[in-house]
């Protein structure tokens, strides 16, 4: 097969689905197969809409035999809250029904990939199969969709739908809007990662015949070799370690987490915090740099940490905390349980259906600083009880959570596609 990946961004950037598409692509090619990877320049998500951020400058590369095409990304002209209004514009005509056109000619409007559209209107390569992601990230899945289609090729999409709160939409309506629903339908298959998810895309009339769960993964075998002593010898930290890795934002709850530390401090707690970030937005920075020196001076942030610095902290630390609203997953928490730490969720997106609440982590409502204190403090204290959460997520995880497993289903839903066609 020659498998066309379309995905926002892409390695050398590492995060969730920018993994999960790196190891599926690389996979893919060690079994004999051709994939090319269509993504733009972005490094930090707000280069989308705002100018300034960090972009990756290489256009074309071949990785570990993916061949990865870059294109650069286009704003619509004015400040960077053109984005937000827009979008916010798209859900409230979505309330209307024969809006789908229009919706998708806005979704095209900022941030625009021209380059990207151009490639897939004029090249001449053969393909087998489109996958797609990210779905409120619609302006590079619009134009792989009507490529697949004008090809006759089999179009598969993992949404990554976050579902955020129970009965709060604030998140879940960027990510159902009326023309995005109307792409999954069109999709030969979803990809979910929970039954959450797949619940909830089959009540909004994506056909039950199309969703296929697989869920997300690990390889435990690149993730040993962590060494805890070395990390607190390089960062000078001897107390105990609450530790979150991942993009830092307001919906992933790093500042409510940052809070929580701050009452724990002023209660007498020695806890360190420790961020590692690749990507920090912009109102992250703003509440960073407001914190009185004291606060700042107990919190170790690293914003471009190597992976043997990322295994080292998880070697090193005693609760992994991300009391996020927009994960329909959570890679993080499985790495955490590899080396027997305990985790922190929020009761939102597809967590609850990853971390068992009280056997393998602690769940929490999103926001709610006081009970974030609380969980944060009993997995602190009682040593015992954290360990054994540890160990269950570790055990969870080899049962059923492995790349060999997760690929094995994979590889059967692009057979399966492709067999189809």
């Amino acid at each position: 097969m020659h498998i066309l990946h379309v995905i926002q961004r892409y390695y050398p950037y590492v995060g969730g689905s920018e993994g999960y598409f790196q190891e599926l692509s690389e996979q893919f090619v060690q079994d004999g197969h051709q994939v090319t990877v269509l993504t733009t320049d972005a490094w930090d998500l707000d280069h989308f809409w705002a100018s300034g951020r960090k972009t990756v400058p290489e256009r074309e590369a071949v990785h570990n035999g993916v061949h990865i095409k870059r294109f650069p990304v286009h704003r619509a002209p004015g400040p960077p809250i053109v984005y937000p209004i827009l979008r916010r514009l798209m859900v409230e005509l979505g309330r209307f029904p024969g809006t789908t056109p229009l919706l998708n000619r806005l979704a095209l409007i900022t941030p625009r990939v021209p380059e990207l559209r151009r490639y897939l209107a004029t090249t001449t390569e053969r393909f087998d199969l489109v996958h797609t992601t990210n779905i409120t990230l619609d302006f590079t899945i619009l134009p792989a969709l009507r490529f697949a289609q004008r090809r006759g090729l089999p179009h598969l999409c993992t949404p990554f739908v976050h579902l955020g709160e129970p009965g709060n939409r604030q998140i879940l309506r960027y990510y159902a809007q009326r023309h995005q629903l109307a792409i999954l339908r069109q999709s030969k298959a979803v990809v979910v990662q929970t039954s959450l998810e797949r619940d909830f895309l089959q009540g909004a009339k994506v056909p039950a015949s199309q969703l296929r769960l697989v869920g997300c993964w690990v390889q435990p075998e690149r993730l040993v070799g962590g060494d805890g002593a070395r990390f607190r010898t390089e960062h000078n930290i001897d107390a105990p370690i609450v530790l979150c890795i991942g993009a830092a934002a307001y919906d992933k709850g790093t500042v409510h987490l940052i809070e929580a530390m701050r009452r724990l401090w002023r209660g007498g707690s020695s806890a360190k915090l420790v961020l590692i970030s690749s990507n920090t937005l912009a109102h992250f920075e703003q509440h960073y740099a407001s914190l009185p020196e004291e606060d700042r001076q107990r919190i170790t942030l690293l914003r471009a940490a190597s992976h043997r610095t990322k295994l080292d902290a998880l070697a090193a630390a005693n609760v992994f905390a991300m009391p996020s609203r927009t994960d329909s997953f959570g890679i993080v928490y499985l790495e955490a349980w590899m080396y027997d730490v305990p985790v922190i969720g929020a009761r939102a997106g597809g967590v609850p259906a990853v971390v068992d609440d009280g056997v393998n982590g602690l769940l929490v409502r999103f926001g709610d600083v006081t009970e974030l204190v609380r969980a944060i403090q009993r997995l602190l204290d009682d040593r015992e009880l954290a360990r054994g959460m540890g160990q269950a997520g570790h055990a969870k995880v080899l049962r059923e959570l492995t790349f060999d497993q997760k690929y094995a289903a994979m590889r059967a839903v692009y057979e399966e596609s492709v067999g189809g066609h």
